[in-house]
């Protein structure tokens, strides 16, 4: 269709794109004239296209159309007119004209909340659903017949911010658009709008977003969350207008104590606390405010009130000097009406709006991609000087909350400076160890010390327990919403996600893995991994039973999916954050509370992990780390009568120790991931150069540190030597070397025992017969480096056939050419069934392998895909129990059943 897009914003310039997308032809846009010599998105993006845009500055006069606008509006022949946002009265001349008449979106479920501030109002009604609705125009105020609506859940703490983001922008989006198809399909409805439950409110101006105190806690809460950002709900504080932003309702619990402060018309003194300005309702209820405005612009965290101004100034490095000069040149690009940019220039009094605030934003990731601000931070830092000290402290980690103390190690590294704590976390805090005692963590590239780190002893594990006992069974955890339970999850999602580039530096300078691979895999897929069990935890629910034990059945039976309480989780060394995430993840999802032992090797991730949770907002308590030995720190958390259940993943041995200990000592519940030795069959029928390249990462993905790694390698007869020249020199080519190089394709082994055990491996493999190939020694460098290694005539009784090396080893053995039951049963002869793997053109023959190999998981024509919603874990030796997917869940719930006769 020929469509004319009248409106504005980010808004309209998505769904003009989208309608482009389509294949629609836009014959004109129509938007509002440039601002301070800055046009509007749509008109960049249309102009762009060289699509004519149109900047009217009205359409009418004294209620009149002017016809000279009119008239250029119809010289472009539009069949439709969508208005996705437009702050314009168009006439009924331009609404008419096209053939299939114009449609408008509006951000509510019409007829409820026609107007203006629409989302406002939605939010200050306390409304359950928000949603959207694209209407057919008519001479009326959002009078006209519906076409399209699409309706959400409101959250208790939404603001017209988040629940544009969330939902009316991508959603409204996606709604336009489909509005559009249907008409252009001849299928769209036209509904009239009910008369019942219609409402109109007036646009939300400062004047008339004052609070009345005599309200309750709920409706204050609303008031200031449906002005939040604009208009902003204000008050009289100590004789000045005040604004209010970011607002929660509490839970009814004790609240914080803090510093009173009197404002007039409330129904008691408000009280300034670390956690921010708790405010009362006249039914004694509580809300709690994150940030003030005043008058001048100037906005503040709600928690200093009473200190504004007195932090000291931050002196530059000669790199932070750079940052801020660069950063000066941004800010004279937005404010162009400027010719310089002074360190006292105010943002908004000088001009900036809104979408100026969201330029900033992003113009600052690209200059410092660790710097992750939020538009509100904008808002609390308004002139340059201000501006920069807020970025130089963020970039230093100084912005922590008040009652979070981190003693770092900082490191130099990686084009980065990380801040790494080296402390036991406990009950929210970091503290040394009892006794103060410490031990080295060790760099694999080099083999020196990273830092030293805290060495927890059994009075430690007592506390951490003891700290997540009352969490659990006392505290805010334990009375939590699951939704918001969610919502903090997701937050440390996020917060992994803006130091993810911190935390994959820090798990190669402490593991040994390579960059680019902890990027994408150690971080990455820890950030999926809580994203994915975030969205489970409002979604636990147990089910209702028909039982038939007494005539006539007036009996209720149903299930409860509750928490077990407190959880230890013990993890290897190979994957540090990863394995936390897999573990920790469900963990707290379904509302249990942690004590986490670290590898000992590899402590500095789940540390750093440590912090972010309480950046998050989690309660004390909830998590808890204890870097330590596994003889005194697993022993004790198998032992503690006040755990009940622990997930461990390590060796097999250590695995049976643990679980005979948890059931010595109160029958804990229990889940194992351990050892293997996966399986690989290569059938002569199979794409060779994928199995080649699925072959490689199967055995060297990781440096070989990989629970899931191809142990053993089982390749038809007349394939057999095509298959390792291939591999061989595919080796050949793999660069060994710094881990922090992104050219890197394999870094050290994780410590020095660990290589030292590769390389006896590595020699028994000599002795018992098998023939090296390649190479099977330490690299002639500093740090723990090892040759990635192929052996073949491999026969099945060797130790190299039989045992693990989790190591970058390629064991590869023959089998007669068709013989698919004689693979199978020497693939099944192991006391392992962690995973496995086949690779064969023919999908009936893939089926049949895959159905006989005993093991947790099967690839077929791929090898170590994994995915956060697939469910993982081993049968047989390799353990019981699952990480990831649903059923990872079950693992840290219990099901009650309870009947009630009514």
């Amino acid at each position: 269709m020929r469509i004319a897009v009248i409106g504005q914003s980010l808004f309209g310039q998505e769904v003009y794109k989208e309608l482009r997308k389509e294949g629609h032809t836009v014959v004109g846009v129509f938007t509002i004239p440039d601002k301070d010599g800055k046009a509007d998105p749509l008109a960049t993006e249309a102009e762009k296209d060289g699509v004519t845009v149109f900047k009217f500055p009205r359409w009418r006069v004294k209620g009149q159309a002017i016809s000279e606008v009119v008239d250029q509006y119809k010289g472009v022949g539009a069949e439709l007119n969508v208005l996705p946002f437009c702050s314009q009265f168009i006439p009924m001349e331009v609404i008419d004209f096209p053939k299939h008449g114009s449609i408008i979106y509006h951000p509510s479920l019409l007829p409820r909340h026609r107007g203006a501030s629409a989302i406002n109002w939605t939010l200050i009604h306390g409304d359950l659903k928000a949603g959207f609705t694209v209407f057919w125009a008519d001479d009326g105020l959002d009078t006209g017949p519906i076409l399209l609506q699409r309706e959400c859940d409101l959250e208790p703490d939404d603001t017209v911010n988040t629940i544009y983001k969330r939902f009316l922008f991508p959603e409204g989006v996606k709604g336009t658009v489909e509005a559009v198809r249907l008409i252009a399909a001849g299928r769209a409805p036209k509904i009239p709008q009910p008369d019942e439950g219609a409402t109109y409110e007036g646009i939300q101006k400062k004047e008339n977003a004052k609070i009345d105190w005599n309200q309750p806690a709920a409706a204050l809460h609303n008031w200031i969350r449906g002005n939040d950002k604009v208009p902003g709900a204000w008050a009289e504080v100590e004789g000045q207008k005040v604004t209010f932003f970011g607002s929660t309702l509490l839970d009814g619990g004790a609240v914080a104590s803090g510093q009173p402060l009197v404002i007039p018309g409330a129904s008691r003194p408000a009280s300034v606390t670390k956690g921010g300005l708790v405010l009362f309702g006249n039914d004694d209820k509580a809300l709690l405010v994150k940030n003030l405005q005043f008058e001048d612009g100037k906005m503040i965290p709600a928690a200093h009130y009473f200190h504004t101004g007195s932090s000291e100034a931050v002196q530059l490095t000669e790199e932070e000097k750079a940052f801020a000069e660069g950063m000066r040149v941004v800010w004279k690009s937005i404010l162009t009406n400027l010719d310089v940019i002074e360190d006292s220039t105010d943002f908004f009094k000088s001009g900036a709006a809104s979408m100026d605030v969201v330029r900033l934003v992003e113009e600052v990731k690209l200059r410092a991609s660790q710097l992750q601000l939020q538009n509100e931070d904008i808002y609390m830092a308004t002139t340059f000087q201000e501006f920069i000290q807020m970025c130089v402290r963020k970039l230093r980690g100084e912005d922590m909350e008040e009652e979070l103390v981190v003693d770092y190690v900082e490191r130099d590294v990686n084009n980065m400076t990380i801040h790494m704590p080296h402390q036991l976390f406990i009950n929210g805090e970091f503290v040394d160890a009892e006794g103060g005692k410490t031990y080295k963590t060790i760099n694999p590239t080099d083999g020196q010390a990273v830092c030293e780190v805290s060495l927890a002893q059994v009075p430690d594990v007592d506390r951490a327990v003891a700290a997540a006992k009352a969490a659990f069974e006392e505290g805010q955890w334990g009375k939590m919403n699951p939704r918001d339970r969610g919502r903090l999850i997701y937050r440390l999602a996020d917060l992994l996600e803006q130091h993810q580039e911190e935390l994959a530096t820090i798990e190669a300078l402490d593991s040994g893995a390579v960059y680019t691979l902890a990027l994408k895999t150690h971080v990455g897929m820890s950030i999926q991994t809580f994203r994915y069990f975030a969205g489970w935890c409002d979604k636990i629910q147990g089910s209702t039973i028909p039982i038939n034990q007494a005539r006539p059945s007036r009996n209720l039976t149903f299930t409860r999916r509750e928490p077990i309480g407190v959880c230890a989780i013990v993890i290897p060394w190979n994957y540090p954050l990863m394995m936390l995430a897999w573990k920790t993840a469900a963990c707290l999802a379904a509302g249990n509370t942690v004590v986490l032992k670290p590898a000992q090797v590899t402590p500095l991730t789940a540390l750093k992990f440590a912090e972010l949770t309480a950046r998050a907002g989690f309660p004390k308590g909830v998590v808890n780390i204890l870097p330590g030995a596994g003889s005194m720190v697993g022993q004790r958390l198998s032992d503690h009568p006040d755990v009940r259940k622990l997930g461990f993943t390590g060796s097999t041995e250590i695995g049976k120790q643990i679980m005979k200990s948890c059931a010595v000592s109160n029958v804990k519940k229990v889940s194992l991931e351990l050892g293997g030795k996966s399986p690989l069959i290569i059938f002569s029928d199979c794409d060779m150069d994928k199995a080649i390249r699925m072959g490689m990462s199967a055995v060297f993905f990781n440096k070989g540190e990989n629970c899931i790694a191809a142990g053993r390698i089982f390749v038809e007869e007349s394939i057999h030597d095509q298959f390792v020249q291939r591999v061989v020199e595919e080796v050949k080519k793999m660069k060994i070397g710094d881990p922090l190089d992104r050219s890197t394709d394999h870094g050290p082994q994780n410590h020095k025992a660990h290589l030292d055990k590769l390389v006896q491996y590595s020699q028994t493999g000599v002795k018992e017969g098998a023939r090296l190939v390649c190479g099977g020694k330490q690299v002639d460098r500093p740090g723990f480096f090892f040759e990635p290694t192929i052996f073949t005539d491999v026969q099945d009784h060797m130790y190299i056939a039989c045992e693990e090396s989790f190591g970058p080893i390629m064991i590869i053995s023959k089998f007669k050419e068709g013989d698919v039951d004689g693979v199978l049963k020497r693939a099944n002869a192991t006391e392992f069934g962690l995973a496995s793997g086949v690779f064969t053109r023919d999908i009936g023959r893939a089926l049949y392998v895959s159905e006989r190999l005993e093991a947790g998981t099967v690839f077929i024509n791929t090898y170590n895909k994994t995915d956060v919603a697939a469910p993982f874990g081993g049968f047989k030796q390799s353990g019981f129990g699952k990480d990831l997917g649903e059923e990872a869940l079950n693992e840290y719930l219990k099901t009650k059943t309870v009947t009630v006769e009514y």
